[in-house]
């Protein structure tokens, strides 16, 4: 299987590398196997995740994209999305957290000019920043305004990641008079920014959503990162590649969900736990209807997976083509990254919803904790659905139209 291999901030060829994928996967299965000890206790209880934001800090998981020589773990991109799996599988919502914060805090390499953005990852590494907010533009924009005193920003958006525990706040914004639309990062302790803890889904109730108001918020212009893409006529599409990037960390964290969902099925299956009726499940762990079922899943998984493999592979092959990447080079890969999402989005679903056919009626006690995988993995769908991509995919497979650039998912 191939992978990209992205740039994680503007490194010196002769800074000193990180300990590899192999050691901050060891890392990841670590945090995942703590997590998932208390998982349905926490999240039935719901409390903003500042514990485990600060397991995560502490693993180093936070700084895994910061060059090694400014203290980071030196990882590439695939690494930050196997990790993202790993904790996904354990606990979605925390594996959401990660995955935004990874795409947020690694967006300055793409948007910012590369004084500017080594600047902002040397002082997150350094300060361990988590990064909430998004990029996204469901709700009408924030507005940057330039004062005599200096740049405002105001409005007011609802994230559904990380604001409730961030130390930075990545927004998008719109300039008045020129309509550029630009990301912006803020801190969240400056005067005119309230937080609301008002986000109550049914799922991912541990990612720390929320709305954010901004009253005349000032901004330097250091926080403004740069010119978010829009289209093919604004945008080169190497910095375009940022979208489909980020798009793959929600491809990786809803695979973590279907793997973690199947993975308590298949030992729950295995301890032999007597079906309360007869209809469904069949029986003991030989039976063959059950057997058919977790086969039909197991391939919807490791053919989603397999799907992925070849989106990060053409991934890698755009980055290091940099500014040289053409248009038709970025649709190709645009493509691959959107039947990668319609394919774990399918498996996520399939997965959780089946996995309580496959226990049956004991799923749906509220200490087996089973229903959290189907409520996360809904919950997670409905804010990034795939209908949209698979049009995209049959616009360009029968008339070659490149899907539109855009901003990538919160």
């Amino acid at each position: 299987m191939g992978f990209a291999t992205a740039p994680s901030g503007p490194a010196a060829p002769s800074e000193p590398t990180g300990p590899g994928r192999a050691h901050w996967l060891r890392v990841a299965r670590d945090v995942a196997d703590d997590l998932a000890t208390d998982a349905v206790a926490r999240e039935q209880a719901g409390k903003v995740p500042s514990d485990e934001v600060a397991r995560l800090r502490e693993a180093g998981l936070l700084t895994l994209l910061a060059p090694a020589g400014v203290g980071g773990g030196g990882a590439d991109w695939p690494t930050a999305c196997a990790v993202v799996r790993e904790i996904g599988a354990a606990d979605g919502a925390i594996g959401q957290l990660l995955g935004s914060h990874y795409f947020l805090s690694w967006s300055a390499g793409f948007l910012a000019e590369p004084a500017l953005a080594a600047g902002v990852v040397r002082r997150s590494a350094a300060e361990q920043w988590y990064w909430g907010g998004g990029f996204t533009g469901g709700e009408p924009l924030l507005t940057l305004t330039g004062t005599p005193g200096g740049l405002v920003l105001d409005g007011r958006q609802s994230y559904p990641t990380g604001v409730l525990v961030a130390d930075r706040i990545a927004v998008r914004a719109v300039r008045a008079g020129t309509g550029e639309t630009v990301g912006v990062v803020v801190d969240p302790a400056r005067p005119g920014i309230r937080i609301d803890d008002d986000t109550d889904t049914f799922g991912q109730r541990l990612a720390a959503g929320g709305s954010v108001e901004f009253d005349a918020v000032t901004v330097t212009d250091d926080d403004v990162l740069g010119t978010l893409p829009s289209d093919e006529d604004a945008q080169s599409p190497r910095t375009a590649l940022a979208s489909p990037a980020g798009r793959l960390v929600s491809v990786h964290l809803l695979l973590g969900m279907a793997e973690g969902v199947l993975a308590e099925a298949r030992e729950y299956s295995r301890a032999g736990h007597a079906p309360r009726h007869l209809a469904w499940p069949a029986g003991t762990p030989h039976d063959p209807q059950l057997l058919t079922s977790y086969g039909e899943l197991t391939l919807l998984t490791r053919a989603a997976s397999a799907l992925t493999g070849q989106a990060l592979d053409a991934l890698r092959g755009g980055l290091r083509r940099g500014e040289a990447l053409t248009h038709d080079e970025y649709a190709e890969i645009s493509v691959l990254v959107a039947l990668a999402e319609a394919a774990a989005s399918r498996a996520a679903q399939e997965s959780t919803t089946r996995a309580l056919d496959i226990v049956g009626p004991r799923s749906a006690a509220a200490p087996l904790g089973l229903d959290r995988f189907w409520r996360n993995a809904r919950t997670h769908t409905l804010y990034e659905p795939v209908t949209h991509r698979l049009r995209d995919v049959g616009d360009y497979f029968l008339n070659g139209t490149h899907p539109p650039f855009g901003p990538s998912p919160s």
